[in-house]
């Protein structure tokens, strides 16, 4: 509305030589033909919020066992009602986010989940932390089904991958830095401070996104020439896409089924490892940091790398089916040494195997994320992404039950890990099995 046509070629003024005028009159563009990168960096921050909060409470496992006196039981039923509201939360908010927009929906959902974040500093039962724990599954359930349809709105498909690859690596950053400031919080200040500083942190990310998320057709920084490149490919439908039209689609089964399969594995990482490392290499609370840095680190690397492999496979010419699933066979077989990581005596040794699979299944979520993209029309993504994540967090309630009974009736963590080990060889099965040749579904 008023747009000049012309206005995304604009030569630069030699006053702003690194500028270029967006779309709106007036308005100067520092990323010219790059914006969508800067939405993705901002999408990279908010992933890494959302994991900071989440794992704060896998940080102060033992530390919350000892002061409350929770056994391994009553810490799998913490994980389990995290999980069963992300679940319910996974479900509608797809819809919610299709509906309202990536804009509000994540809005909304960064206030709910900072809120509940700090609540859990004056959490003084089991109960307590039971109904914070609800909410906060509750609210961060939004922040991939948004980041997934930002993608599909700001990115062309052979670029998806890639920036899923990337905003998902803030999720390893949040591991990285929560490990580091919450001990040295808790030590220093007690652990409900730990819980409403990180908490409070998510106000700073609502502001940064108000200020600069649009949709790219209503975005001054978006030119013409980057609006045409999202845009090439697409053949959507103009209205909304009911849940009987999406499941009837064997494709979004797949996917389903690779997250009910996968996600699993990496909520056992985020909420048992530091205890883990705490109880069989004998490291205290400030000790642990450091191993866990280097796990997320590692698995940081493999987020970005599987992203650019099947990325890097398409800008190659080979098809979407094969550079997909060749880059998730590769990651699903460097997952495997990790069934030994239980009998690893080496802290190092260790912390490498969980690291290379930390890293694998990064490399893995970054090429199943954008599946729905690559399947389905984007007023359907987010639905599809929240259905996924339902399955995920439904599969990882039951893991969080094997996982507490397996370690309070055993001590052993040898079933955890195999496990974690074959998960991804069989998820990729399943997805051959349902979408052999990954067919966009035909949604008219």
């Amino acid at each position: 509305m008023g747009e000049d046509p012309n206005a995304g070629s604009d030569r630069t003024t030699a006053n702003a030589p690194n500028m270029q005028r967006g779309r709106s009159t007036g308005h100067w563009n520092l990323f010219p033909g790059n914006f969508r990168w800067v939405i993705c960096a901002v999408l990279f921050i908010g992933i890494s919020k959302n994991y900071m909060d989440r794992q704060v409470l896998g940080v102060l496992k033992t530390t919350l066992q000892q002061d409350l006196h929770w056994n391994e039981i009553d810490y799998s039923n913490l994980v389990f009602a995290f999980q069963a509201a992300y679940a319910v939360g996974m479900l509608a908010v797809g819809r919610f986010i299709d509906r309202v927009g990536c804009r509000l929906g994540y809005a909304v959902a960064v206030v709910f989940w900072s809120v509940a974040s700090m609540a859990h500093a004056f959490c003084y039962s089991l109960g307590s932390f039971v109904v914070a724990r609800s909410a906060l599954g509750l609210g961060e359930s939004c922040a991939f089904p948004a980041s997934i349809k930002a993608v599909a709105e700001w990115f062309p498909q052979k670029e998806r991958a890639l920036a899923v690859g990337l905003f998902n690596a803030g999720s390893n950053l949040g591991a990285i830095l929560t490990p580091l400031v919450v001990p040295w919080i808790t030590l220093h200040f007690g652990w409900r401070q730990a819980f409403l500083l990180t908490g409070g942190l998510g106000f700073f990310w609502l502001l940064l996104w108000l200020g600069i998320y649009r949709r790219p057709e209503e975005h001054p920084s978006c030119t013409e020439s980057e609006l045409a490149l999202i845009r090439s490919g697409r053949d959507e439908p103009a209205s909304r896409v009911s849940w009987a039209r999406i499941l009837a689609h064997r494709q979004a089964w797949a996917f389903i089924g690779g997250k009910f399969l996968t996600d699993p594995v990496w909520w056992f990482y985020l909420f048992w490892v530091p205890g883990f490392l705490q109880h069989e290499h004998g490291l205290s609370l400030g000790q642990v940091g450091l191993p866990v840095v280097v796990i997320y680190l590692l698995s940081d690397g493999g987020s970005v790398a599987g992203g650019w492999l099947s990325s890097h496979l398409l800008k190659k010419r080979l098809g979407l089916n094969a550079a997909r699933k060749i880059a998730l066979l590769i990651c699903a077989v460097a997952v495997l040494p990790i069934v030994y990581a239980y009998r690893a005596h080496e802290l190092w040794t260790a912390v490498f195997l969980i690291g290379l699979a930390a890293a694998a299944h990064q490399g893995f979520s970054a090429n199943l994320l954008t599946l729905p993209s690559d399947l389905f029309p984007h007023q359907a993504v987010a639905s599809v992404v929240g259905a996924g994540g339902m399955a995920g967090a439904v599969g990882g309630m039951l893991v969080a039950t094997i996982v507490g009974r397996v370690l309070q009736w055993t001590g052993s963590y040898f079933i955890p890990f195999l496990i974690a080990g074959f998960a991804y060889l069989a998820a990729l099965g399943l997805i051959q099995a349902l979408a052999p040749r990954l067919e966009p579904a035909e949604i008219g």
